[in-house]
């Protein structure tokens, strides 16, 4: 069964920047990677894409301050944050997808504090 396992969170201040990192156990190599994020009492929403062929897609609200990006060889997708806001807030979940299969990491709390 694939795994994810996140790490990275923190507390930070706004302006700040964090990286998070995600680790799969598995084939990484076929999996589309992304990043989700859920703030309290919302939905949890799209983030950060990158797919098996290195493609990228980000959410307008972190374009240009977010990037994603992956080691194959180390089986880890990256989400470097720069330029953080407080409403970056959330719990930041890693997203396995090929096919019709998907699986989601524990989350990693952010924290932006203002």
């Amino acid at each position: 069964q694939v795994q994810l396992v996140e790490s990275g969170g923190g507390l930070v201040q706004a302006g700040g920047s964090l990286r998070l990192s995600c680790t799969l156990s598995g084939t990484f190599t076929i999996y589309d990677m992304g990043w989700y994020r859920q703030a309290p009492g919302q939905q949890r929403e799209f983030v950060a894409l990158i797919t098996s062929r290195f493609g990228t897609n980000y959410a307008a609200a972190v374009k240009g301050r977010f990037t994603i990006s992956r080691d194959n060889a180390k089986k880890t997708v990256y989400l470097q944050m720069n330029s953080l806001k407080p409403e970056d807030t959330a719990v930041y979940y890693c997203n396995a997808k090929t096919g019709s299969y998907a699986t989601w990491g524990q989350g990693t709390q952010v924290t932006v504090s203002s």
